[in-house]
């Protein structure tokens, strides 16, 4: 009896970046964590939005993540919500995040946090930032495929 790969559990995701940027590449990273941070990524306490991947003395570094600590599982710890916190990717992708960064214009963004096999990951993304026009386009297409559903739906 073959078992069914089952979906990975998404913990937080950042939808705004979505919005605010092209996605030219993704790039799986793990996250150097706490203990009470795992437990709050149990629970679904994190945030993105306001979050950013800074490269530096060859790394990779997540800032303005808000990990909410849960009052039980953080007593006997100082717990900082929005702590800097190393993300683990191979020498070869860093490099690569490195190069596009710095000489082609782009920034990383983190996209999602989720789970995968009982770690948490963090779904980061190679963008290149939207202009307002790209964006009013984005929402014109958007406006488009709803109301191309709702025909199709009616008919």
């Amino acid at each position: 009896m073959s078992k069914k790969p089952t979906p990975n559990p998404q913990i937080a995701s950042n939808k705004k970046a979505f919005y605010d940027y092209f996605i030219e590449e993704h790039y799986e990273a793990g996250l150097a964590l706490q203990g009470w941070e795992v437990k709050s990524l149990r629970a679904s306490r994190a945030h993105l939005k306001e979050s950013y991947v800074l490269l530096r003395d060859g790394e990779a570094f997540l800032f303005g993540c808000h990990i909410a600590p849960l009052t039980s599982a953080s007593t006997h710890v100082q717990a900082d919500p929005t702590r800097t916190r190393k993300l683990l990717l191979h020498k070869e992708e860093i490099g690569r995040l490195f190069g596009a960064v710095e000489r082609k214009g782009y920034t990383v963004i983190p996209l999602a946090m989720y789970w995968k096999h009982n770690r948490a990951k963090l779904d980061i993304g190679l963008a290149r930032g939207k202009k307002d026009y790209d964006k009013r386009a984005t929402e014109k297409d958007r406006d488009w495929e709803r109301d191309k559903q709702r025909l199709m739906r009616d008919r």
